[in-house]
């Protein structure tokens, strides 16, 4: 093991979940770690250790190193089980955001002088502060405030919470629900908060159920981890439900060998609603009812009727207005905008290059001067989707998030059923993005609009989430559906769009324009040719914003983590000026360029975006005695603290998801056998379409052709086609 200096050691809390490789005579272990934070990130640890059990906290020591073959790892150079103490939690509780300018190192001031009766003795006579040695005025002042602002039954809670490692954003969702009785109500059932509070997991509650002394085998654990387990292996796969034969042995794996009857406890879990059986189908409650309110709704859509338009001025408007911008509509685009006018929902589809955005244009633009006293709303699934959609159309165009006006607290809706979206015509740009949830979601909220167009590639990867709706609502052929296929692009000499269509057939061409280039090369050596390339682009003139890198996996020696510390260090190097802190085992420095992973309406910043670390204020300078990070995303500064962290991260190198809905210049992409498990020709397509430019590929790229090959390795199992069908047949949609 290398021994190195103890101030460079990282210190780590979070699960062994899964064991790859073990001694028993040596006891080394390689093993995946899940990290206890809000981003709950899988890394791969290495290390000697005599005795690990998973699922269970851990603290752990040691330094990142980067393997030649497997990319970062987390060397461990000691490790311990935590004990919580109430100690800890007073800690916790007076260094947290409800005391300004207290830091841990005061909280411990402040409990090493007074005791852990220290609360109560402050709230007795909070004079005693001035006894504590050191503590300043100030501190002092926000001391007692934070006291005045608290009532018993919050800061009990306070102080649980932060005994047992529960993150303080589930305290706003308890007192919401439970008010003062919150901390009864845990006690006597942590597992209830999955059901009666939103944004609860199985995880969280079975921390505190652990810290309460609940048994594995509790009737009540298990009921919410049966349940959790559904919406899991949902969430992972990316399907409506679960087979009943695999859940069964699904559920028998994760339980750890926990003696129980399945069958008993599934039969409890469909009584009482929390899951819904058809046949050997097993749902999570959520994504059957998205399914089933997604097909009510559509074939019962509009509830309000648009007048009826004379197809005549339609194409009066339409003919002015290709003399007007001098743009000639081909007869699929024509046809398109003619059925907007016809039909109340219906579908377009296309690739890259055929004109997608040209038609959405048209659209906004004929459907206000038809219809002058309309409105039209155009939604994306991303920040990036939706601002470039905003670009290209010259029309405000907004996240889908934003406009249900999402709470990211409690992860409900502000739009819905009793207060709709107040507009008439409704485009939904990338829907192949939007999951069956969301979709369900923005329906609900949907019952004044008068016509809905839905547009997006149905050769792209899926949500996310659970669903392929688009997929789904495409194979119904309930709806009007337009699918563009002349290449305006390629006319223009465009090798990436030549390139994505080729994928799409699985038949590539002997060569392309330059604007696409095949790098062969071992996988030790893609690393430093992804910075020889971008190194080039710079010197054409290129910003780093202009070049993307996109990697399929994290892991491994192409993988999104090692390439993105290789590129921060010679496109973004430490110089002595710029401030940088260290978390994880990533380094942010001012001048990084850094990704979104969460949406964050209310900064207006939201998951996919990209923006410049503008500036470390760090705790001395700042005055909460807080470090924090202020990115710039053009124009938008948003701020982060130590509880926002999690929300960001490099982005010089992103995965292909997380680029879907946007567009650059020029895109580099690695490939190696190592990443077979997740090759497959919609990941690639997807990939190569985020081009505008230039398309850049290198590695093995034998593994590239492995991929186009994989049609799709596990197509999503649904069931939203086959209740189109049915509630179309129905006299009453809405009778379920």
């Amino acid at each position: 093991m290398t021994i190195v200096n103890e101030e460079n050691l990282i210190r780590l809390n979070g699960k062994f979940t899964y064991i790859l490789f073990r001694n028993e005579e040596n006891f080394y272990t390689v093993a995946k770690f899940r990290i206890n934070d809000e981003r709950e990130r899988v890394i791969t640890v290495t290390g000697l250790l005599p005795q690990v059990q998973t699922d269970l906290l851990y603290n752990i020591t040691g330094i990142y190193t980067e393997h030649p073959r497997y990319g970062m790892q987390f060397q461990i150079q000691s490790f311990e089980k935590p004990l919580p103490s109430e100690r800890e939690g007073i800690i916790r509780y007076l260094s947290g955001i409800q005391f300004a300018g207290i830091g841990k190192k005061t909280a411990e001031k402040i409990v090493g002088s007074l005791g852990e009766e220290c609360l109560n003795l402050i709230r007795a006579d909070d004079n005693v502060l001035y006894t504590v040695p050191g503590l300043s005025a100030k501190q002092i002042a926000a001391i007692k405030e934070g006291m005045l602002q608290s009532d018993d039954g919050l800061e009990e809670l306070v102080r649980f919470l932060n005994v047992h490692g529960i993150g303080m954003r589930n305290l706003v969702r308890l007192n919401k629900v439970y008010g003062k009785e919150a901390l009864n109500k845990l006690k006597e059932d942590p597992y209830r908060v999955i059901r009666e509070c939103e944004g609860f997991g199985f995880a969280t509650a079975d921390k505190i159920g652990a810290s309460l002394g609940i048994a594995p085998d509790d009737e009540r654990r298990l009921s919410a981890m049966l349940v959790a387990a559904c919406s899991d292996a949902c969430m992972s796969s990316g399907n409506s439900y679960v087979r009943l034969e695999s859940f069964e042995d699904y559920f028998r794996r994760i339980s750890d060998g926990v003696s129980c009857d399945f069958e008993a406890l599934l039969n409890e879990a469909v009584f009482d609603g929390q899951l819904i059986r058809e046949e050997n189908r097993i749902y999570p409650k959520a994504q059957y009812d998205s399914e089933h309110f997604i097909a009510s709704f559509l074939t019962s859509f509009p509830y309000r009727e648009t007048e009826d338009t004379d197809m005549e001025n339609v194409h009066a408007c339409l003919e002015k207005m290709q003399k007007d911008t001098g743009i000639v509509y081909d007869e699929k685009q024509t046809e398109a905008i003619e059925t907007l006018f016809r039909e109340d929902c219906m579908i377009i589809t296309g690739g890259p290059g055929t004109g997608k955005t040209t038609v959405i244009r048209a659209l906004v633009h004929l459907f206000e001067e038809l219809y002058p006293d309309a409105s039209v709303i155009l939604a994306a699934p991303t920040g990036r989707a939706a601002k470039r959609l905003s670009e290209l159309t010259h029309t405000s165009a907004s996240t889908i998030h934003s406009i249900l006006q999402w709470d990211l607290e409690t992860n409900t809706f502000g739009k819905n059923e009793e207060d709709p979206l107040s507009g008439d015509l409704l485009i939904v740009d990338e829907f192949s993005m939007v999951d069956a949830y969301l979709f369900s979601n923005l329906l609900r909220a949907s019952h004044t609009i008068r016509k809905i167009c839905i547009i997006g590639d149905e050769d792209q990867l899926p949500s996310v989430g659970p669903g392929c709706v688009l997929r789904d609502m495409i194979a119904s052929n309930i709806f009007p559906l337009i699918r563009l296929s002349h290449i305006y692009r390629q006319e223009n000499g465009s090798g990436v769009i030549a390139l994505a269509h080729d994928i799409n057939r699985g038949a590539l061409q002997e060569s392309y324009s330059q604007d696409v280039g095949f790098y062969e090369c071992r996988r030790h050596e893609i690393k430093n040719g992804i910075v020889e390339i971008v190194r080039n682009a710079l010197e054409k003139g290129y910003s780093l914003d202009d070049v993307q890198v996109l990697s399929p996996m994290y892991s491994g020696a192409a993988g999104i983590d090692v390439l993105n510390n290789a590129l921060q260090e010679v496109f973004n190097p430490s110089d002595g000026m710029k401030k940088e802190l260290r978390i994880g085992y990533t380094t942010f420095r001012e001048g990084d360029k850094i990704l979104q992973l969460k949406n964050q309406p209310d900064d207006e910043v939201f998951n996919g975006d990209i923006g410049t670390l503008a500036e470390i204020i760090e705790a001395r300078e700042s005055p909460d005695r807080k470090t924090t990070i202020i990115v710039d995303f053009q124009g938008i500064f948003v701020e982060y603290n130590q509880d926002s962290w999690n929300n960001i991260s490099l982005a010089y190198c992103i995965s292909v998801h997380k680029s879907q809905g946007s567009e650059y210049p020029i895109v580099i992409m690695p490939f190696t056998y190592q990443m077979n498990i997740m090759l497959q020709r919609k990941l690639i397509y997807t990939g190569v379409t985020r081009a505008r430019k230039a398309i850049l590929l290198l590695g093995e790229l034998g593994a590239f052709r492995k991929g186009i090959a994989i049609i799709e390795r596990h197509p999503r199992e649904t069931t939203l086609c086959r209740r189109l069908t049915e509630y179309s047949s129905r006299e009453d949609p809405f009778d379920f």
